[in-house]
């Protein structure tokens, strides 16, 4: 490791600790104790606090009163910072109290003349995809502050015009196809879901006792998700197809690549319209559909779209 790359993790190391002595460097760096004297005066040269306290129990402190040197990045990685922060603009909401214009701001002034001109060239060029936000969710932060302490909240949601209730415990947030979701556990039903967070309409967390970690639930969703009534399909499609099940792959399903290549998955009873309408656009790039039934389905669709568009 170079010198400028282990000064820049020991900022870092260092940032959380209120004190350290000359052996947690030697022996986290695998280093002399001349050189961590050495790196120890580099780093006050660039302005971290440190004092030291002598005597017998001798150590290093940092003052907390007082910031500590910035981290320092590579140019690229200052680039890669930017363009990433930049996608929030297409959110219209975050789970982060911010304003994504004066984050902007502020990071521009961290930047030379030359860095900011050459970032605005960069955006004329680079187009990242990323799917327009229109639909306001306004417990976002709640939802996520829930999901860390692994409580869980009694919410209404508004589902066909009418407000429901439930008691859930979420455990992950998503963001897909211009919408916010939540996925968690349902207590009643002891049944996963998965809520359009722009639909939650209130939320109150709750401090109980029967929750379960992020990590169980994590592990347990798919098969809370599926039903004791579940059906297994199996799609082949072909090759070139591939790209359109990575550009919208969904939990309950997965590919297989060889020499066929091949969609296989599950779905719930009531979720057949949304299985047929999601392969229908594959189009003329789907070679076989079991079981039967979901083909009947999805024949059914294509006759109704030939008659709608018949009569127009």
């Amino acid at each position: 490791m170079k010198k400028s790359e282990r000064l820049n993790d020991m900022i870092r190391y260092l940032n959380n600790r209120e004190y350290f002595n000359l052996i947690d460097l030697m022996s986290k760096y695998n280093i002399s104790k001349s050189t961590a004297l050495r790196d120890i005066s580099s780093l006050e040269q660039l302005g971290m606090p440190i004092f030291a306290e002598h005597g017998r129990h001798g150590r290093y402190g940092l003052l907390k009163n007082r910031l500590l040197s910035p981290i320092i990045f590579t140019l690229d990685e200052v680039y890669a910072l930017y363009f990433a922060m930049l996608t929030l603009e297409s959110y219209q909401s975050t789970p982060f109290h911010l304003s994504v214009t004066k984050l902007n701001e502020k990071f521009e002034n961290c930047l030379s003349k030359y860095q900011i001109q050459h970032i605005h060239q960069m955006k004329k060029i680079l187009q990242f995809e990323v799917n327009q936000h229109h639909n306001v969710s306004q417990f976002l932060d709640k939802i996520l502050k829930s999901i860390l302490n692994e409580n869980t909240c009694k919410i209404q949601y508004l589902k066909n015009n009418e407000q429901k209730s439930y008691h859930v415990q979420f455990f992950k947030i998503s963001a897909r196809f211009g919408q916010w979701y939540v996925t968690g556990i349902e207590f009643k039903k002891n049944k996963y879901r998965v809520f359009r967070c722009d639909k939650i309409t209130s939320i109150e967390e709750q401090n109980i006792d029967s929750h379960f970690s992020i990590d169980d639930l994590i592990s347990r969703s798919l098969e809370i998700y599926q039903s004791e009534k579940s059906t297994d399909f199996e799609v082949e499609i072909l090759a070139q197809a591939k790209d359109i099940f990575y550009k919208e792959p969904y939990p309950s399903m997965n590919i297989e690549i060889g020499s066929r290549t091949v969609i296989k998955g599950f779905y719930n009873p009531g979720e057949e319209e949304f299985i047929a309408n999601y392969f229908l656009k594959y189009s003329h790039n789907v070679k076989t559909v079991k079981p039967d039934s979901l083909k009947q389905i999805i024949q059914d669709k294509i006759q109704n779209l030939l008659k709608h568009y018949g009569k127009l």
